[in-house]
């Protein structure tokens, strides 16, 4: 009998071995994924379950992870705080930190994708930034959320569900810097917060979503010609050092005073959020003629959500002294020229980067 049951344990013992070993085995063969978070409203908490105010980046990054159990089956998930901010007050050097640390990620192989959660307010401009120095075909998703943690329906869960299956899908690589939300997958270039409250807050009004990610399966439909360049405009360092560049919103009427204390501040560089395509009125035409004779490279954007501003078509930029932003938002578009400053002054060169990023 005695040996019967040491036949048994010994059975046993090897069977629950072997099930830990294939365990194991296939916990290592998950994606690795690290996730950095920075705050927002997605580490949010309020006061109430049924109100909308709350204090944003209260919940740290293990708690949000464990949040959503379910995708252990899916990757190796870590989790690392690099800032715990509402994304307006997002900083440049917070992406200094951020693309430094990616960047440090990849080339020392810790992880196979990364996920960022990020406030909304500012997601599109982080998003792009990254994009433009972050030259690894490795995934990079960035996602956030709505409504804060405590809330009725938190959308914060699900959407970093969905960004960590969209991180790990073997599609992915070589998009470059993605944001997930609501189920909708968008290029950094193109993304842009549409809506202040709702939970489907983000869109590409000149492309749309590239795909989308639902019940764990993600799709792609399209890709960007310039959604990934190889060869970046900008290699972040600890010791980069960023021009200042302004942006100046042009409506009816609108004064040159903040041009001309923009002259006075001697800032590196000025976007126009120009009306229709990339216009302004007499006051800013004049305005911009004394900061491009100072010195201050100047860049017509446009304050409308989609089209294209032309070079040479409604303004004569080449007399005028200035570049377009082609079809990139006011706020991205000053994150291209600060970018572009970094290494040249040449407007001939600085335009060819927004034909090209």
């Amino acid at each position: 009998m005695k040996s019967i049951e040491t036949k048994f344990r010994y059975a046993l013992t090897g069977f629950l071995l072997f099930l830990s070993v294939f365990a194991i085995a296939q916990s290592k063969e998950l994606p690795r994924v690290i996730i950095l978070a920075t705050g927002g409203t997605i580490a949010g908490a309020g006061v109430s379950a049924e109100r909308a105010g709350y204090t944003a980046g209260k919940i740290p990054i293990e708690d949000l992870i464990g949040t959503i159990p379910a995708v252990k089956k899916i990757a190796n998930i870590t989790g690392e705080q690099v800032a715990s901010v509402g994304s307006q007050d997002m900083t440049i050097e917070i992406w200094k930190k951020l693309a430094i640390r990616i960047n440090e990620i990849f080339a020392k192989n810790e992880a196979d994708a990364i996920v960022i959660t990020h406030g909304t307010d500012t997601q599109e401009e982080t998003a792009y930034f990254l994009d433009l120095v972050v030259p690894s075909e490795r995934p990079v998703v960035l996602t956030g959320s709505m409504r804060p943690s405590t809330a009725i329906s938190a959308d914060g869960p699900k959407n970093l569900y969905d960004a960590i299956t969209v991180a790990v899908n073997p599609n992915t690589k070589g998009r470059g810097v993605l944001v997930s939300f609501n189920e909708g997958i968008y290029d950094a270039r193109e993304v842009m917060k549409m809506s202040t409250t709702k939970t489907n807050a983000f869109g590409s009004p000149n492309t749309g979503p590239v795909g989308q990610a639902y019940d764990g399966r993600v799709e792609y439909y399209l890709r960007s010609e310039r959604e990934i360049n190889p060869k970046k405009p900008v290699v972040i360092t600890a010791d980069t050092k960023f021009p200042r560049v302004d942006i100046v919103y042009m409506y009816a009427d609108a004064p040159a005073d903040q041009i001309d204390m923009l002259i006075g501040k001697k800032v590196d560089g000025i976007v126009i959020a120009g009306v229709g395509n990339g216009n302004f009125n007499k006051a800013y035409m004049e305005a911009v003629k004394r900061a491009v004779k100072a010195g201050i490279i100047v860049c017509r954007a446009s304050r409308a959500p989609s089209g294209r501003v032309v070079l040479h078509d409604e303004i004569n930029d080449d007399e005028l002294g200035t570049i377009v932003s082609d079809d990139l938002t006011p706020q991205k578009a000053r994150i291209l020229l600060m970018l572009g400053l970094t290494k040249t002054k040449d407007k001939k060169q600085l335009q060819e980067l927004f034909f090209k990023y």
